[in-house]
């Protein structure tokens, strides 16, 4: 079969305009006759609309939308058009909606699927809008049986879930029974570090097993927090891939899914370079569907605000975005000429804006207040509230939107201000830890030295008093990201990193302070996930609680 695999990026709600985008997919393609175009998953709509689905009026929308696409489908009729989009349905339990793909072709719905699986897990809260589909069947489309599922049901596979399965059915297995002879995904299946090479071997998996080529079509672009990374495959029935679409980009290509494939074909992302590319693109694309052209980073000299700012260039280009320098008495000369440098390495504009009469200011205001205490962390935070307060200024002035530059490893600790270097509007390293900072800023550096040299190599420092670096409070960096990692991404308990080798010690304060320091990450910026577990949307803690673990 001639299939159009068309990888885009909806918008969330825009649904006239996601219609639009595919009604221009579809005329560009006519010359070559496709019998079929196959777009991703909730496609009119975007992936994910959330409480949108709650709204009838969305839904009614939905429904007008669908209606623009058959009516254009009357214009080539030889083409059959697959798209997601919510659907209402007339069961009298349940929610009333479900994740339907439906196959249009000349003016008429020809096939319709509901989604079976309905994730609950991370990111994902699909029974809280749709209901499941209680059976699979297959589409009849030019003599072919067409499987077609959506996301999640190709994701209960006994070797992914080796512990345990989340679901009973297994909707590919259902689809091939009744005799499919091409299977057919669609996604919105969103980025993280390594996630790629899973969905690989998946649906390899899935074709070698059946003996059927397998065609999974995933979204790409970002909504939010989410990016969605694209990477959709075309395999053989052995498994073996014969296209694979670019990695965080549209793309549409045209297919004959006889054809057959090579296990040279497919080359898994390198994860330092994919993580670059979902920044950029996560950053790039919050920023176009919010309404902000133009961005502000204050840069502090150090390498999480050094590679922020390079990451917002290259999202938006250099002259879209602004460095501010805001030097305390405390702030090194280096760390000005590092800020400097970097934006001169980068052509993007710079300005100096010293913080020292602001502080000092403060501080005799206080003096009534603060008499007879010793200076400490709170003299500190004063100090990064005052840039916090000059960036959102420079912002209301000038409609650039503020990125805050923390990174995993102090969101993870609380080391950082409230209302001081947490505020913005995007945090865009918010998912980095400090490790994989310094392997993006080698990246960075691959070809020419763009961030400077000495904000890579010099101990890091937030410079609110003499001589202070991380280390003094934290953990080795290095020890910090592995306790880290087993404690929020693989859910271990102390004891269990305690008998992984770590000190006893280390282990219960890393632990105990993620643990007070939730009404920090409450109150943060909204940040781009790049690992397996993101704060935010995808991890749910109390902050009014008490526990052990």
């Amino acid at each position: 079969m001639k299939v159009a695999i068309a990888q885009l990026n909806p918008i969330v709600g825009d649904i006239s305009g996601n219609a639009a985008r595919l009604e221009r997919t579809v005329e560009g393609l006519a010359a070559e006759a496709p019998q079929l175009v196959v777009f991703p998953e909730l496609y009119l709509v975007g992936y994910p609309p959330r409480d949108l689905l709650e709204r009838p009026s969305f839904l009614d929308n939905v429904e007008r939308g669908i209606a623009r696409i058959l009516a254009f489908s009357r214009q080539h009729p030889g083409i059959a058009i697959l798209f997601g989009a919510p659907r209402r349905h007339n069961g009298s339990n349940g929610r009333g909606l479900r994740n339907a793909a439906l196959l249009v072709r000349a003016g008429a719905i020809i096939g319709e699927t509901w989604k079976r699986l309905l994730p609950v897990y991370d990111v994902f809260d699909e029974e809280r809008y749709f209901d499941p589909a209680t059976a699979s069947a297959v589409i009849v489309l030019d003599g072919e049986r067409l499987g077609v599922h959506i996301c999640e049901d190709a994701w209960n596979e006994s070797t992914l879930w080796a512990s345990r399965r989340y679901y009973d059915a297994d909707p590919v297995a259902e689809l091939v029974a009744q005799g499919a002879t091409l299977l057919i995904n669609i996604s919105a299946s969103p980025f993280c570090m390594g996630k790629e090479r899973v969905r690989y071997a998946l649906m390899s998996q899935h074709a070698a097993r059946h003996s059927l080529p397998f065609l999974y079509v995933n979204q790409v672009g970002a909504n939010d927090e989410l990016v969605f990374d694209g990477r959709s495959l075309c395999l053989d029935r052995r498994g073996n891939a014969f296209a694979v679409l670019d990695a965080f980009r549209e793309q549409v290509l045209l297919v004959d899914t006889g054809t057959p494939g090579s296990a040279a074909t497919y080359q898994p992302l390198d994860d330092v370079a994919a993580v670059h590319d979902a920044l950029v693109l996560g950053l790039g694309d919050y920023m176009g569907k919010v309404g902000f052209s133009k961005a502000v980073v204050g840069l502090s000299g150090g390498i999480d605000s050094a590679l922020t700012f390079y990451l917002a260039v290259q999202a938006l280009g250099r002259e879209n975005v602004l460095g501010v320098s805001m030097p305390s008495q405390y702030s090194s000369q280096g760390s000005l000429d590092d800020s400097r440098v970097l934006a001169a390495n980068l052509g993007a504009a710079y300005q100096v804006v010293p913080i020292k009469p602001t502080f000092d200011a403060y501080l005799a205001t206080l003096e009534p207040v603060f008499a007879g205490t010793t200076p400490d962390v709170a003299e500190e935070n004063i100090q990064a509230r005052i840039r916090g307060n000059i960036l959102m200024a420079i912002s209301n002035k000038f409609g650039h939107l503020v990125l805050s530059t923390g990174n995993k490893s102090e969101l993870s600790v609380g080391y950082c201000t409230l209302y001081g270097d947490m505020s913005g509007g995007l945090a865009v390293i918010s998912d980095v830890p400090k490790q994989l900072v310094y392997k993006l800023a080698r990246y960075t550096n691959r070809e020419r030295e763009i961030i400077p040299l000495p904000s890579i190599t010099k101990a890091p420092s937030a410079e609110l008093r003499p001589n202070q670096t991380d280390q003094d409070t934290l953990p080795p960096y290095e020890v910090l990201d592995a306790i880290l990692q087993l404690y929020i991404e693989e859910v271990r308990s102390p004891a269990e990193i305690i008998a992984a080798g770590f000190e006893a010690e280390t282990v219960e304060w890393v632990v105990r302070t993620v643990n007070r320091n939730e009404h920090k990450r409450r109150q943060a910026a909204p940040g781009l996930r790049v690992t397996s577990k993101a704060f935010g949307v995808g991890r749910r803690m109390p902050i009014a609680a008490r526990f052990e673990l």
